[in-house]
């Protein structure tokens, strides 16, 4: 069962840019789809982007389309969250999460496996 640890969060002015990256310690980490999901204060957490194990398709919440950019390396067992445009309401708790499957090429809005979360903060 792979085990996930997130990185790369930190604090930033509106209209700046981050990359999240989330390691995951299993060696079937390319039979895994992963996905990030946020928690803002006081809000419950919400789906925020989806990468399916081929890395061929891609899925995004509306609120983050076009500034969000999901990918995953699978020979480094690693996914990535590059956030552009970053504004306020992207600030919260960012958790990547893992649900394995046999199926190349589709997303999930559910999953499994949870990190514990890297903060992300966006000051106006």
């Amino acid at each position: 069962q792979a085990q996930l640890v997130e990185s790369g969060g930190g604090w930033v002015q509106a209209g700046g840019s981050l990359r999240l990256s989330c390691a995951a310690s299993d060696r079937a980490f390319s039979n895994y789809g992963m996905g990030w999901f946020r928690r803002a204060p006081r809000k419950e957490r919400e789906f925020v982007a989806a990468i399916s194990v081929s890395g061929d398709y891609s899925d995004y919440a509306d609120s983050v389309k076009g500034r969000f950019t999901i990918s995953r390396d699978n020979a480094k067992n690693t996914v990535y969250l590059q956030m552009d445009s970053l504004n306020p309401e992207d600030t919260g708790v960012y958790y990547c999460a893992a649900k394995f499957t046999l199926i190349r090429d589709s997303v999930f809005r559910e999953y499994e496996l949870w990190g514990q979360g890297t903060q992300v903060t966006v000051s106006s």
